[in-house]
């Protein structure tokens, strides 16, 4: 940082003092704006110009002096400056009173009077300021008559809020200490002398992991501009194409006129509730080098926050042992500090054969392990490792790579007829159920009927790898099924995964995974945490969407699995309103935000006019911001209050006795039982909720934490709470994802889209057009489901968080089923036309002629301008919609009868789980 330097100065009048900080503040600015040089990074230029700013806001407050003349005043350093010389020396022929002390306070401008002092003598004195106090620092001095006698300092009452004394100290004093945190941010490399340097090498670290850890990078003007001005065109167009098409009906064809005209209107409906949450698309980008400078430092441990994981699994005939395998072979891997990872697999099957597979997966991992983390390969998903057609020496310098891949190989192939020889074996289902190495029957025989279950594989005290290094934890938990019980089909199951980790683990971030969905990229977790942890953005993120992408898909992709429009189009629009909705899988939560809490506050920075001037001066507008403000408390702050403030009973500390006390237990009872009907008769879990942090008790031994676990995943445990209603994956539809989404954004809380440039995640994807269009059934049963429910976007969550632009991609996500009815209709009437000889439209005049090749263009020019700037292939793009006429003439039609009768009549149908083997 550069040094400044001035002459002596001293005061002999105010019009010369005037004059000479004028000068001075002149030089300071032109020093100010020289040029930097240009051999110096832009990183250290912006770090020096903040430097400059910091040292004129600085001078500024030191020559910012009293001008009125006719006063007799002295000047003193301010406190920043006291190390340093006397830059202002007084004249020696200034007259001065050395008898009496001159006072270092304003006069008092609002308060109560005292009988013996003149109210033109008040002086406020905070209480460390006074002269048994100690002194303060004098910020300004003020003049005070010659001939009053001394004021005497009132120190202020420390129980009253000083506002109330009508003068702005407060407000200085908050700006003043946000400018000296800042300041000494920026000096944390100056010497102890004083001296400044830039050069520094540690300079430019530190000022790197200050940095924020991702940026929003706004879609180019030249390319969103023309894309929302057609948007614009498209909708006057259609008003007067509609305008045209209702005042000139078909007399001799009205029954066709008029559906068509219904079909019509409802498609430009649909259009908008898709178009408009596409306004404002963004890409993002993080950076993964400042997350591992400000939370990885060199000699001490990592300070990166835990991650539970969660595999899901049902039926192990649709959905392999060995596609499970790879995926929790590829989360054990993962590049992330290894005691902060944990991975949770529920068996929702309760089958043999998946606990078998994850005993053998255990096993091996101890060997694949050490192997990806000393080589740093990618995808760490030995199936799709070791297929990979590409050129695994590129980039590899260790001699020993070719030899311990070869090993790696044959071992990796020993594990595979190992687990294939477990899925023969379980085709041939014993009599009397199968039993377990020791002679007893097998827990979950009975799929509908069993107790819960839980296996520790791996953990702190679960074994090491290969090389003698501690491996993260692999939990195996299947939920109690009861008959009489409504289980919840996927959503009860994330439920119970979600309990049990807060028992065992409690990490404040989850990631969910499909049993199909491998990690592709071993980063993927720190990119969430580039989004998460961000000490600004962090705190009102609920969860982190990644996008889809699959393996084994066919070139053409003939029955548009990749999904790329809805992936690269609609979720960059929604990331740019308040975050993409949930797609069920590739997510990483916050888990205070899955309990149903309000989104934080943001605090804003309270303005001038309340703090510096009386009450009275800004009456009515004051007053009333603050009654608004009561108003809205109560709800948001009592669930801020039961999350932060209570404790346990039997763990309360320091309760004095009396009438104070026994308030505070009664408050702490009544917080206690809330929490309990809320999160269910846990004490244990209940405890954990209140973390935010994370973290589990260090006093509980393992045994009473898997007791408690169990005990969490019992059948009856959610009775009467509020789990699937509010907390937790929402119960009521097979789609559990958007309405769990949708909660969460009603909440006040924004999701992040998170596209790193290696994939994070792949999938599996149907292979035949019956097992696509199952999937796309399920997916608009559920969609019907919320539509019919209590949940619907069109008239749940308002006076919440949720904005209106996300609000119409919610209702577009739950109405678009209905579009088969309109579809299939206007798909009809071109034969029906050719059988009747009649028409939908009289005969064109060249204005409506002008209209509907206009609209036509329109249609056009939206999908071009679309596909520039996202990305997307003309091939894809037209994949996408042949498909949106298929599923629409097909399976939403099926799931718009299937979701009345269910909701309606009440005729349930079966899940059917989509066929995840190999590809």
């Amino acid at each position: 940082m550069e040094s400044y330097s001035w002459p002596a100065m001293s005061v002999p009048s105010p019009s010369v003092e005037l004059a000479m900080r004028m000068s001075v503040k002149k030089e300071i600015k032109s020093a100010l704006n020289a040029k930097p040089d240009s051999s110096v990074s832009k990183d250290a230029q912006e770090s020096m110009v903040m430097k400059k700013k910091m040292i004129l806001m600085t001078l500024e407050n030191e020559f910012n002096f009293d001008g009125r003349s006719g006063n007799r005043h002295d000047m003193q350093h301010h406190g920043g400056l006291r190390g340093h010389e006397s830059m202002l020396h007084h004249d020696p022929d200034w007259p001065h009173d050395h008898h009496r002390p001159l006072p270092q306070v304003p006069l008092l401008t609002n308060g109560q009077m005292v009988d013996d002092i003149s109210p033109e003598q008040h002086a406020l004195v905070p209480s460390y300021m006074a002269p048994d106090g100690g002194g303060g620092r004098r910020i300004h001095p003020l003049p005070f008559s010659d001939s009053a006698p001394p004021a005497q300092p009132r120190s202020l009452d420390p129980s009253k809020d000083l506002a109330a004394y009508g003068y702005g100290s407060i407000a200085w004093k908050e700006r003043m200490e946000s400018w000296k945190q800042k300041q000494d941010k920026l000096q944390i490399t100056n010497r102890e002398n004083g001296d400044h340097d830039d050069d520094d090498p540690d300079l430019p670290l530190m000022d790197e992991a200050r940095q924020p850890l991702s940026r929003k990078m706004p879609i180019s003007s030249s390319q969103i501009n023309p894309y929302r001005m057609i948007i614009i065109i498209r909708l006057v167009v259609l008003g007067f194409f509609f305008h045209y098409r209702v005042t000139h009906p078909v007399n001799d064809a009205f029954a066709l006129w008029l559906i068509s005209v219904i079909c019509e209107i409802w498609f430009a409906v649909s259009w908008i509730l898709d178009q408009f949450p596409k306004w404002l698309p963004i890409d993002r980008e993080t950076y993964l080098d400042r997350l591992s400078l400000r939370y990885e430092k060199e000699g001490q441990p990592s300070q990166l926050s835990p991650v539970d994981i969660y595999v899901s699994t049902v039926d192990p005939l649709k959905e392999p042992p060995l596609v499970t395998a790879n995926t929790v072979l590829s989360i054990l891997s993962v590049d992330y500090p290894v005691d902060k990872i944990s991975c949770y697999v529920s068996d929702d099957g309760a089958a043999m054969l998946t606990f078998e597979g994850l005993s053998e997966t255990s096993e091996f991992a101890k060997k694949w392990v050490p192997f990806c983390k000393k080589f740093s390969i990618e995808p760490r998903a030995p199936e799709f490792y070791f297929a990979q057609k590409i050129d695994y020496l590129k980039d590899k310098v260790d001699a020993s790579f070719v030899k311990e891949r070869r090993a790696m190989k044959r071992e990796y192939e020993e594990f595979k007829v190992r687990i294939n020889a477990l899925v023969a074996k379980a085709h041939k289902v014993p009599e009397d159920g199968w039993t377990m190495q020791d002679g007893t029957p097998w827990p979950g025989n009975n799929v509908r009927d069993h107790p819960g279950m839980i296996q520790v594989f791996l953990g702190q005290s679960g074994g090491h790898d290969t090389d003698g290094n501690e491996l993260p934890r692999l939990v195996y938990v299947s939920r109690e099924k009861r008959p009489g019980f409504n289980h919840h089909k996927k959503a009860g199951a994330m439920n119970a995964l979600v309990r049990v980790s807060a028992v065992l683990s409690n990490a404040p971030y989850l990631l969910n995974l499909d049993c199909d969905h491998y990690i592709n990229n071993s980063k993927a977790i720190r990119e969430s945490m580039c989004f998460m942890m961000d000490p600004l953005l962090g705190k009102r993120v609920c969860y982190v969407q990644f996008p889809q992408r699959f393996d084994g898909i066919d070139r053409n992709d003939r029955y548009a699995n990749r999904n790329t429009v809805f992936f690269d189009i609609n979720m960059k629009g929604l990331d740019g309103i308040q975050g993409p909705i949930y797609v069920g899988t590739g997510c990483v939560f916050r888990r205070h935000a899955l309990y149903g809490y309000d989104a934080p506050k943001t605090k804003k920075a309270p303005t001038r006019t309340c703090n510096c001037l009386p009450e009275w001066c800004c009456g009515c507008l004051c007053s009333g911001r603050k009654k608004k403000k009561k108003t809205n408390k109560p709800k948001s702050e009592l669930k801020k209050r039961n999350s932060r403030t209570f404790a346990p009973v039997g763990a309360l500390e320091g309760i004095e006795e009396g009438v104070e006390g026994i308030e505070t237990e009664n408050v702490a009872v009544t917080s206690g039982k809330k929490l309990e009907n809320k999160f269910g008769q846990s004490s244990v879990f209940v405890a954990s909720t209140l973390l935010e942090d994370g973290g589990t008790l260090k006093s509980a031994s393992p045994a009473s934490l898997l007791k408690e676990a169990i005990h969490v995943i019992s059948c009856g445990y959610e009775d009467k709470t509020e789990w699937g209603k509010e907390v937790g994956w929402i119960y009521g539809s097979v789609t559990e994802d958007i309405l769990t989404g949708f909660k969460m954004h009603c909440h006040g809380w924004r999701s992040i889209y998170c596209i790193p440039a290696r994939p994070a995640f792949k999938g599996s994807a149907p292979i035949n057009l019956s097992d696509r269009l199952h999937q796309v059934l399920r997916w608009a049963l559920g969609s019907v489901e919320i539509f019919l429910s209590r949940h619907c976007p069109l008239w749940y969550g308002y006076g919440g968080g949720l904005k209106w632009l996300e609000r119409l991609s919610y209702i577009n996500a739950t109405v678009y089923p209905l579009t088969s009815i309109p579809l299939l209709a206007y798909c009809t009437l071109p034969a029906v036309c050719l059988l009747t000889g009649k028409f939908i439209t009289p005969e064109l005049s060249n204005v409506a002629s002008l209209w509907f090749l206009s609209l036509f263009i329109c249609i056009f020019a939206t999908g071009i301008l679309e596909m520039r700037w996202s990305g997307v292939g003309i091939d894809e793009w037209w994949r996408n919609e042949q498909f949106w006429v298929i599923g629409g003439v097909s399976a939403h039609l099926f799931a718009v009868f299937q979701g009345l009768l269910k909701v309606l009549a009440g005729v349930d149908t079966n899940f059917t789980v989509t066929s995840k083997g190999r590809r």
